[in-house]
């Protein structure tokens, strides 16, 4: 039996107790007091049936996320992809070059709708000094509502069913550079009236989204990877992740799940997947730490007479950056 139907079956027996409770039609019992009894019942059938819609608001699963890069056949390399090495040694990525073209129907990965609030996740590389889009979403009648273009500066493209943002208020993040051809895993957060961005777990700025309080994307029309319609530039880099979820936790607990280095058995993996340690010999420890970009050295510690090749890095851990 499902959640509905659970529900509906307490609905119906608060139904029946109450008429059970109620005076009988040609019952001795005052008029006045008939109505006042008919009152009672329908307020307590309506907070009833307010009280399930809470909890059903509160059990139902949320939608689930959505890996783009599958859902536009990435795996299968078609023209313009081909398979290369991630972040990590172990992962897989995809190198995009011309003429890719990739694309499909919204519809087909929003069956539901597209969410309000939703996290885009992106572990990416870029080639030096590329200003181009990395996802566009298009409506029916050929509006761009979605859009995330890496470069120098990066900027968040977002319009709603009534037109909000206008161009002036779109949100532009200066100061960050995601075209200086290194890997970087970037996460956006859109919620209410503001989009975050946090890029490698160390940066997060916040700007204003203006947009309606019932926004809405149109799922009709075409999401494309990598390029805009009538527009020269386009993506050419590896990609690793990108995938839409709804809700902002996502993009905040993407720190806590996954670890910036990637020796000691540790790899990027996608969030919620279980980690998968290697056993490795003291031999093939590694020397040294891969470090994203301008995270600081660690020191190393040594005995003194010790020779240099003995001392032997110390593992790190980000700290996760919770939501504000």
């Amino acid at each position: 039996m499902g959640s509905t139907d659970v529900w509906l079956g307490a609905l119906d027996l608060f139904r029946l107790r109450v008429a059970a409770s109620a005076p009988a039609p040609h019952s001795s019992t005052p008029p006045q007091l008939i109505s006042q009894t008919r009152r009672h019942r329908l307020l307590g059938e309506l907070s009833c049936i307010f009280f399930l819609s809470m909890v059903r608001s509160w059990t139902l699963p949320g939608a689930p996320p959505v890996d783009v890069l599958r859902a536009l056949r990435f795996p299968s390399l078609p023209d313009g992809v081909q398979r290369t090495k991630g972040i990590c040694p172990a992962d897989v990525a995809y190198r995009v070059a011309r003429p890719a073209q990739l694309s499909a129907p919204t519809r087909q990965l929003f069956p539901g709708g597209f969410p309000k609030d939703f996290s885009l996740l992106t572990v990416v590389r870029t080639r030096p000094g590329l200003q181009a889009p990395l996802l566009t979403l298009y409506s029916a009648q050929g509006v761009q509502q979605l859009g995330l273009e890496l470069g120098r500066p990066v900027r968040f493209l977002y319009e709603d069913q009534t037109g909000r943002p206008q161009p002036p208020a779109q949100p532009v993040f200066r100061g960050l550079s995601l075209a200086d051809g290194k890997w970087h895993r970037v996460a956006v957060a859109v919620k209410g009236q503001s989009v975050t961005l946090i890029v490698d777990c160390k940066k997060r700025v916040t700007r204003p989204l203006p947009r309606s309080a019932r926004p809405v994307l149109d799922t009709h029309g075409v999401i494309i990877f990598g390029a805009r319609i009538l527009d020269e530039e386009v993506f050419e880099g590896d990609v690793q992740e990108l995938a839409i979820v709804p809700g902002v936790q996502a993009a905040y607990e993407s720190c806590e799940q996954k670890e910036l280095e990637c020796e000691g058995g540790q790899r990027a993996r996608p969030q919620n997947q279980q980690p998968h340690r290697a056993q490795r010999s003291p031999e093939q420890q590694p020397s040294r730490l891969h470090r994203p970009q301008n995270q600081e050295p660690q020191r190393q510690v040594r005995e003194p007479g010790e020779p240099p090749s003995a001392a032997h890095p110390r593992e790190g851990r980000h700290p996760g950056i919770s939501p504000p």
